[in-house]
């Protein structure tokens, strides 16, 4: 328990202190390359229905946890220290909490700059960025921190701190798949049946937990907590996805601002709803884009803390 602690806190402390580190043989890279080789093998041999969709999520759901761990042992075998450090990288690498506000704090740095702030939001969002405005801009920012706030904080730091490093490992290798494989078109349709549902399983409970912690985080921050809870209650079932419309409904909230409205998507209008209620603000400025930054923050901080303190009790 005592060296899963110092795991975890370290890990994290490398996260906020230097960020996700960018080179060529990063694990989701290597991962993410490990997916296309496989999906090329099976649609080759005509596995491309769900059953090679099955074959292809453990193949690289095992393939990450068996290098992860092969490597492990081998450096265990050299000194106990080798290995610690091996699994001190990995878990480093595998958090992206201050890349996710980074990306925040960075687009509020040059709102003024839309031609810029559209360029870096284009890589967060899947919507065609060219016609928004500097409210839309900061709508979109909001959008995108609050639902990766889930995905991207809450469900692997919390798996790191139940289930140790093959849950952190787990959790990223299903959610690359999901990025890469999980959607409802002609090709993905069946074949990343299995990477999309076992994404929505395992964000199914952290995304319901991060409407209280965005509640608590909004109490702390003067903002609204009861309205965290009332929109997330009302407006989630407004996305598609299963998870995604409780933390942005919830934030929304918390903010009392709406959120969503127009959204283009390859020159086509593909929404024109609003999450939040009517009376609400949707003409949003750099001030509620640096308040949902420390909404976000202080999020992060209450689910790093619920993570670890059991741990700490044991």
């Amino acid at each position: 328990m005592t060296e899963h602690l110092i795991l975890i806190l370290g890990a994290c402390l490398l996260d906020a202190l230097i960020g996700d580190p960018v080179y060529r043989l990063h694990p989701i890279r290597l991962i993410g390359h490990w997916i296309l080789v496989c999906e090329r093998a099976l649609f080759a041999l005509g596995l491309n229905g769900r059953l090679g969709g099955v074959i292809h999520w453990g193949l690289v759901v095992g393939t990450a946890l068996w290098g992860w761990f092969g490597v492990r042992l081998g450096l265990d075998a050299l000194h106990p220290w080798l290995a610690f450090g091996w699994d001190l990288f990995i878990a480093y690498s595998l958090l992206c909490t201050r890349e996710l506000l980074e990306q925040g704090w960075r687009i509020l740095r040059d709102l003024d700059d839309l031609p810029a702030v559209r360029r870096r939001l284009s890589r967060l969002v899947g919507r065609d960025t060219e016609p928004l405005q500097r409210d839309g801009v900061v709508r979109a920012t909001l959008e995108s921190l609050s639902e990766n706030l889930t995905d991207g904080v809450l469900t692997p730091l919390w798996a790191f701190c139940l289930f140790g490093l093959p849950g952190l490992i787990l959790v990223k290798a299903i959610s690359t798949l999901d990025s890469m494989v999980g959607y409802k078109n002609e090709r993905y349709a069946r074949f990343g049946w299995a990477g999309a549902r076992s994404d929505d399983l395992i964000h199914w409970l952290p995304a319901r937990l991060s409407v209280p912690l965005l509640a608590l985080a909004a109490l702390l921050r003067r903002e609204h907590p009861l309205l965290a809870f009332r929109a997330a209650w009302r407006y989630h079932a407004l996305l598609p996805s299963p998870n995604s419309g409780w933390s942005e409904a919830a934030c929304a909230g918390a903010l009392r601002v709406r959120l969503i409205g127009p959204v283009w998507r390859r020159g086509r209008l593909i929404n024109e709803l609003y999450m939040g209620d009517p009376d609400w603000p949707a003409d949003l400025d750099a001030g509620d884009l640096r308040r949902g930054l420390w909404l976000i923050l202080t999020a992060c901080l209450l689910a790093f803390a619920a993570g670890v303190m059991p741990l700490t009790l044991a």
